[in-house]
């Protein structure tokens, strides 16, 4: 079978088993395929996990800041200030590598933001959506990488010579 036909069954399995059991254990079902969708796009694998989740979570912390000073701000247009502020700190932050991973952190902002300002229950969400991406990934390389009891030995060349 074909690799992405693999991670398409992994992914369709535990994307099943998250939508129908995340909102019954209390988690925002569509924060974790958010969270998801940037594991894949920081590229996949232990590295895309270590990107995904510390970016996702500075978005929500921008969120919260954003929402902060644009109730505490006795300016006019604090909103769109603390948007632009928060914006330029989420692409300069990427200059620490922890933090890379720019479209992360405004995935993350845009979640707080869509969940009504529920910094939990996004980051939560947001948490078992990357360890769901790299779940499906890590199954379907279980499934795709043939095990050495299983292999047959390559064929040796014939030696002998033609003619």
């Amino acid at each position: 079978m074909k690799p992405l036909v693999i991670i398409g069954i992994t992914a369709g399995i535990l994307a099943g088993l998250w939508t129908q059991f995340s909102t019954p254990l209390g988690l925002i079902t569509w924060v974790g395929f958010l969270s998801w969708a940037c594991f894949f796009a920081a590229g996949g694998k232990r590295a895309g996990l270590l990107k995904t989740i510390p970016g996702n979570l500075s978005g929500v912390l921008w969120g919260a800041v954003i929402l902060w000073a644009s109730a505490n701000l006795p300016i006019p247009g604090a909103l769109g200030i603390s948007v632009a502020i928060a914006a330029f700190a989420m692409c300069v932050q990427a200059r620490w590598s922890v933090l890379s991973f720019i479209p992360g952190a405004f995935a993350g902002c845009a979640a707080y933001f869509g969940t009504t300002f529920d910094a939990a229950g996004t980051c939560l969400a947001l948490i078992a959506g990357a360890c769901l991406g790299w779940l499906s990934e890590y199954t379907a390389g279980l499934l795709t990488t043939p095990s050495k009891k299983n292999q047959t030995p390559a064929p040796v060349a014939d030696t002998q010579p033609v003619g």
